[in-house]
């Protein structure tokens, strides 16, 4: 593919546009990736949520790249935009809405020979073919993780499901107007069928990934450094790693971890958890009453390397989500040669494979994570084998030198037969 192709983007947020998130680092991954491989890269996204720094600055300057700002108006009482049912649902659209249109004004004038929409952030360029394609170009979708309509969760409640009709309408009318779909994980293959009322013809699966280069050029901390600057000594390391919110189930691996040490008292361990949010203090509150305190370490947020020197340093990596799209802090952890214990949430499962990578449990299942983690310990030779297994199937199948070329050839595929 070469530089005569502009692909247009519409995507909510990106990093380091936007903080650091899932979603914002597979975007940011995505478009260095097509830049490097000579795709033009129109990006449509809110305007910088972290100021004018001399690192947007510098990312937005790259050769290639031309970023079209459109306003995200959040709602009064809606929240942390991008966080509440209610932002989700009606800011998100309408950002949606403009930001497809700012898409088809690309089209028109001849500046992109397909649109790559994420989410509702192309709603606007959806609804424009729906009416009539004639005028518009390839159109391909991905919805991510569908947490909206339960895919990757618990079923919502009721009144969770009347606030998110319509983002779900939304979502939707994207995939109805797509020559392509996206499943990031093969479990969402169904999910999208059962929702999104698509033909499984057009469905494709692309995983999101890391960039397997970047971590091993990181420069991190030295391995027991880190433990020392924070006070965390030669004990084996549970690692933990997300924003502190309650659909992430650290409060169930708290009660997991206090049953440990119940039954194993002996057992020489640290919960080392990286990451800040508004469950923080609910769950500094619980590891307290749970007698957990001398083994629990909450280090905040981290940057690039001393997240990566905790990767390094842990003896196992645990993901107790109660809900989860793709999870790349699952892949980092694999990619460092982790074993993990994860719930059997989202696509979790393509990635953490029973007595190959490591142990699933159900999400929210006290005891099977409790479980787990003794027998994590309990034959600590076999963890090893599953960290080296775990960062094969992260080279064969995450690895963004992987996935960038699969997306090019999705590109190409659509050019050519639409």
């Amino acid at each position: 593919m070469t530089s005569t192709v502009g692909i247009a983007l519409p995507i909510r947020v990106v990093s380091p546009l936007h903080g650091v998130g899932g979603l914002e680092r597979y975007a940011d991954d995505l478009i260095r990736y097509l830049l490097k491989s000579g795709v033009r890269v129109h990006l449509i996204t809110q305007y910088p949520t972290s100021g004018c720094t001399t690192e947007v600055r510098d990312w937005l300057s790259r050769d290639g790249l031309t970023a079209h700002f459109v306003s995200y108006w959040t709602f009064p009482f809606a929240g942390r935009r991008g966080t509440t049912v209610l932002d989700r649902s009606t800011a998100y659209p309408l950002f949606g809405w403009r930001a497809g249109q700012t898409a088809s004004r690309l089209v028109r004038q001849g500046h992109v020979s397909l649109v790559h929409g994420n989410g509702a952030s192309a709603l606007g360029y959806a609804r424009a073919r729906s009416r009539d394609r004639i005028g518009t170009v390839p159109f391909i979708f991905n919805p991510q993780g569908l947490e909206e309509f339960g895919a990757t969760a618990r079923a919502p409640s009721r009144l969770k499901q009347l606030g998110y009709w319509p983002l779900q309408r939304s979502v939707i009318a994207c995939a109805k107007a797509a020559d392509r779909v996206i499943a990031t994980d093969r479990i969402l293959r169904q999910p999208i069928l059962d929702h999104l009322d698509v033909d499984e013809r057009v469905i494709r699966v692309l995983p999101n990934g890391v960039d397997l280069a970047r971590i091993d050029t990181l420069q991190c901390d030295a391995r027991y450094a880190i433990r020392e600057r924070r006070g965390v000594g030669p004990s084996s390391v549970i690692l933990s790693v997300g924003r502190l919110e309650e659909n992430k189930g650290f409060h169930v691996l708290a009660a997991a971890l206090a049953r440990v040490l119940l039954a194993r008292p002996n057992l020489e361990w640290r919960w080392v958890v990286v990451g800040d949010g508004p469950f923080g203090p609910q769950l500094r509150r619980l590891v307290q009453k749970l007698g957990l305190s001398n083994h629990v370490s909450f280090v905040g947020s981290a940057n690039d390397g001393e997240l990566h020197a905790w990767y390094k340093t842990a003896t196992v990596f645990v993901h107790p989500t109660l809900y989860e799209g793709s999870s790349l802090v699952t892949l980092e952890a694999m990619a460092h040669r982790c074993a993990v214990i994860a719930t059997r949430a989202g696509g979790l499962p393509d990635k953490v494979l029973p007595g190959v990578t490591g142990w699933l449990v159900e999400p929210g299942d006290v005891s099977g994570l409790a479980n787990a983690v003794t027998r994590a310990f309990g034959d600590a030779s076999r963890l090893p084998d599953m960290g080296r297994a775990g960062r094969q199937l992260v080279e064969r199948e995450f690895s963004w030198d992987v996935i960038a070329d699969r997306w090019l050839d999705l590109y190409e595929d659509v050019l050519a037969y639409g």
